[in-house]
Order: structure tokens, then sequence, then C-alpha cells
């Protein structure tokens, strides 16, 4: 079996786990980067334009990436979603394709608890550096503490299949939290454990437009070395 082969069937087999936990307890939205516990309702629709920048020349390491997320909700606490990147830093441009499915496992409105499991799987658009593909399968709970004016706290494990051998850490934890300030503002931090594409601490601030939209202006910093650090500006919006 070809390696491709061998990636769609261990694929397959890690969605059809997910999804079977999630029927015998009763899928892309984020907090800063990693997956919040939120799903989106039958038919609803999201929409995000995401830009992140090292704001440094290109032989410093300087870079910029665009990116679009669009997620619809298929309904039983279930979303679906594509999200497309593209970055350039002097080279050669890379652009990158990337299907999630997320769905929640257990909620409980009145101790503020949810639990969540979903996958994204990545595929390069353009190989030109040698890029793999992969898929991240994840779990997470929250507990939200009214009497801390909604304060949330999120942590749950991380895994990755495919990705070559130079991907980096491939199991790890991921960590957030969402504290509201006031009515419009809240502070948002959140964690990828590991040294991998995804291994960052960002922290930011997230500005409620209007109740179907937002605007987060955050930083990120990278778990290898302040070579990885960079801005981040993100817009969204809920149909």
């Amino acid at each position: 079996m070809s390696k491709f082969g061998s990636l769609t069937t261990k694929l397959a087999t890690s969605l059809f786990i997910i999804f079977a936990m999630a029927v015998a307890a009763s899928a892309q939205m984020t907090i800063f980067n990693i997956p919040s516990t939120d799903t989106l309702e039958k038919k609803g629709v999201y929409v995000e334009a995401d830009f992140i920048a090292k704001p440094v020349s290109y032989n410093k390491g300087g870079f910029q990436t665009y990116g679009y997320r669009v997620v619809y909700g298929l309904g039983h606490k279930t979303e679906v979603g594509a999200n497309f990147y593209y970055t350039r830093d002097g080279g050669d441009a890379v652009a990158e394709l990337q299907v999630n499915a997320k769905q929640t496992l257990y909620e409980n409105e009145k101790r503020g608890i949810a639990a969540t499991a979903g996958l994204i799987a990545s595929t390069p658009l353009r190989d030109t550096r040698g890029s793999k593909r992969y898929a991240l399968l994840y779990s997470n709970v929250s507990k939200t503490i009214e009497k801390l004016k909604g304060l949330r706290v999120t942590g749950g494990v991380y895994t990755v299949v495919g990705g070559g051998r130079d991907f980096g850490t491939k199991t790890g934890a991921i960590v957030g939290v969402e504290q509201p300030i006031t009515k419009r503002i809240s502070l948002l931090a959140d964690w990828f454990s590991g040294k991998n594409r995804f291994g960052y601490a960002s922290g930011g601030l997230n500005f409620a437009v209007t109740k179907k939209q937002f605007i987060l202006l955050g930083y990120n910093f990278g778990n290898s070395g302040a070579g990885n650090n960079s801005l981040a500006v993100f817009y969204g919006y809920t149909f």
C-alpha cells in the first residue's frame, strides 16, 4: 500500500472512532488558535478572514499569511468547514487547504460544562517545499464559571497522523482561557504544546462589534523561539 493510501486508511479509521464515541455519548471555530467547545446551530454559517504576519523584512524571517475560514452547522451539535491559507515569505508562496469537522460529545449548560471532539485534515496545494498531508485529531473539555464574569477554561489533547518525519511533536496538550472584561471586550489566550507548526502560546483582545461579528487582535509566541512570533488579526461573522 502507498504512503498516501496508508494515511487515508488511518484518517478514515480515526474519524470513525471519533464519531462512534460521539454517538455512544449522546464539528471549526476557535478560541485564538485552539478549537473551542462551541459548535454552530443547524444551518448556521460562520465566515472568518485571518491575517498573520511577522512585520520584518523577508531576509530576517518576515512573512504574511492570509487565511479564510467557512463553517456550516449540520445539526445534532455537529459542524463542518474548510480553511484556506496562503503564505508569502520572499520565496515560493505556500498554499494550503484544510477541511474540518467537530461534534459536541457532552453539554450541560447548568453546570457550564461542554466537551467536543474533532478532526482537521490538511493538504498542500503547492508542494514546492515538500509539505506533507496530515490530520490533527483532538478532544477538549470546557468549564464556564459565571461567578468570575463568565470565565471559560478549556483543556484537551491532540495527536497528528501523517505529516512526515520533519513535522515535529505529534501528540500534546491544548489549553485556553476566555475572560470577558466588558459586554463587548474579552481577553483570550491559548496554547498548543509541542514544537511543530501549531506550537504557539497566543493572546489578544476580542472586540464584539455586533452580536454577529467580531475583531480579534493578538500576538503569537512560538514555542520554538522568538523567530516564530507573529501578529494576528481575525475578523469573523456569523449568519
